[in-house]
């Protein structure tokens, strides 16, 4: 498929993406898909579309490098503050209770509000939320504006894809997109350690936080020129307060209970159980809430779609073993290594490399090519292979054997795996949901990896303690804790693999089968309601999905030699 687009329009006006899926059409007939005004932000063009999309990475790497750069201070700010051990945590878990309880809330409001608006929003809460916790000389206020940020984090984050969808309209080009975002959300974090290691060390931990506002700043001010104002639906589409209060509250309470309760007393503890119990309930009433309120905040039609709700159980699974990886990775070279902060964070830089390599200058071509699904499937098997590597790390290990092959092999199949995988989460999304499908998204990542780490860490502390119970060496009892958390990782990672082939269905198929559901439902009009709005129109004998194209097959199934659908400059 080729698309052609016509002069840049201005503010407002609709975008008509001229689309020839070759062999469905006769010679001099050009189909077209108009998107109705809103649905496109009007960027000037092709340029400022790339850099507004610069912009919003931005804002996100300036999200994801915050948890893993306070994990690298927190020996620092323990000293300087005076923390206990259990109290350290609490610079952690405000924050991860805030940003996971919000994060679906926050996207929702951004296609009820506006996306850019809940961004700005968001920017300027978490920058002024960096200033205090940089000039934090008390437990206390630290800690408190820790929460705040965490509610920034949220505010930003969630929004991100969505826009990215919209603002992307040509397969081509969204494919591209979202590989440059799955390399930000997926190796910012590897970045924070190294990042982290740098300002600890050469200046104090104080600057992990200050260097957040002359980006946080910049981000506003460049997202305020280059992202055009875009309307939401309506409050009145969605203003469920009582449903807001029920999520919200019931996520908080979900990441508290695993971050505090499990983590300190363990899974069986009646503190871990009763609050685990209240939070199940809480989310169990959100659910009765919206299969009745008129105006549901959260459309539970958007968990009919097979891509969504596989895409997102997919995403907890992968990022649940991943989490132990890039903890448990980090305390094994520092613990049983001997690696100081800036030695962790460099061991985890060729990982970065490589998934930014695959996920900026390869996975677009990969997924339109061969289809988000093919190319999920042998990303995640590279994902567990790495994973398998690490369960044979020894005591006495050396990095360029025993760690570097399993680093590399984890940058390639994250960089392949991530992108298709944020393509398959909002195929099944409509254009009005799509803000709602992109904070589901970061939802299931940041409560998969919290339940994910804490689970890991219970089955290696479990294990080393055992092991040292037996008369073993502190390393030797550490590095057998550590893998076994990296076999379980692994094992998750190979349930996701399952999930994809079972559950997932082609991009055009599930992006048609939301676009039913939302008219059926009388909430938008069919085809230009899709997050996908390029691709051929459900009902239309002539027209295939794009997902169909981007396997390069005719309508009987043969390959079909298209070069339209290569790069420029081959494959």
């Amino acid at each position: 498929m080729t698309a052609e687009h016509t002069a840049a329009p201005e503010a407002g006006a609709p975008v008509t993406a001229r689309t020839v899926p070759s062999g469905t059409v006769p010679s001099g007939t050009v189909p077209s898909v108009t998107v109705p005004p809103g649905t496109v932000p009007s960027v000037a063009d092709h340029r400022s579309r790339w850099v507004a999309l610069v912009v919003l990475c931005t804002g996100m790497l300036m999200i994801v490098l915050d948890a893993t750069v306070v994990n690298v201070a927190l020996p620092s700010i323990r000293n300087d503050l005076g923390f206990s051990q259990s109290g350290l945590a609490w610079v952690v878990n405000a924050y991860l209770i805030a940003f996971g309880g919000l994060l679906l809330l926050a996207g929702r409001l951004g296609d009820l509000i506006s996306r850019r608006t809940i961004f700005l929003a968001g920017l300027g809460v978490f920058t002024a939320a960096s200033l205090l916790c940089g000039v934090s000389q008390s437990q206390w206020l630290l800690v408190a504006a820790r929460f705040v940020q965490g509610v920034g984090g949220a505010m930003t984050s969630a929004v991100i894809l969505g826009m990215i969808v919209t603002m992307f309209p040509e397969p081509r080009e969204r494919a591209k997109a979202i590989g440059v975002y799955g390399f930000v959300a997926s190796a910012g974090g590897s970045i924070g350690l190294l990042v982290g290691g740098v300002l600890t060390q050469s200046i104090n931990w104080h600057w992990i936080f200050f260097v957040n506002l002359p980006i946080g700043i910049a981000t506003a001010a460049l997202a305020l020129r280059l992202l055009d104002k875009d309307a939401g639906i309506g409050l009145a589409s969605g203003a469920d307060v009582f449903g807001a209060a029920l999520i919200t509250s019931g996520l908080m309470l979900a990441v508290y209970t695993i971050v505090k309760p499990a983590a300190d007393y363990g899974w069986s503890a009646g503190s871990t159980l009763v609050s685990g119990a209240i939070a199940l309930a809480l989310l169990g009433g959100f659910v009765a809430r919206e299969a009745t309120a008129r105006h549901p905040l959260v459309p539970l039609r958007i968990f009919r779609s097979r891509n969504v709700s596989g895409a997102n159980l997919i995403q907890a699974l992968t990022v649940a073993g991943m989490f132990g990886m890039f903890f448990l990775g980090a305390l094994y070279l520092q613990r049983v290594l001997g690696y100081d902060a800036l030695q962790t964070g460099l061991a985890f830089l060729p990982a970065t490399i490589v998934m930014g390599t695959l996920s900026i200058g390869y996975s677009q071509r990969l997924t339109m090519r061969f289809g988000a699904r093919r190319t999920l499937v042998p990303g995640l098997v590279l994902v567990a292979v790495g994973l398998g590597l690490f369960t044979q790390v020894p005591v006495d290990g050396s990095y360029a054997t025993n760690v570097l092959p399993a680093m590399v092999l984890l940058g390639c199949g994250i960089g392949v795996a991530f992108p298709a995988l944020m393509q398959l989460a909002m195929s099944g999304a409509t254009q009005r949901d799509a803000g709602l499908a992109s904070g589901l998204v970061n939802t299931t990542a940041q409560v998969g990896g919290a339940l994910g780490l804490a689970l890991l860490a219970t089955f290696a502390a479990t294990r080393t303690n055992t092991r040292l119970a037996a008369g073993e060496s502190q390393a030797a009892a550490l590095t057998s804790g550590y893998r076994l958390a990296f076999a379980i990782g692994a094992g998750l990672v190979v349930a996701g693999i399952v999930v994809a082939l079972v559950v997932l269905q082609p991009e055009g198929q599930a992006a048609r089968q939301a676009a039913g559901d939302s008219a059926v439902a009388g909430e938008g009009p069919g085809e230009e309601d899709l997050a996908y709005p390029n691709e051929p129109g459900a009902g239309s004998a002539a027209a295939r999905p794009a997902a169909d194209l981007a396997e390069n097959r005719t309508s009987d199934g043969r390959r079909e030699a298209s070069a339209a659908f290569e790069p420029a400059g081959g494959p």
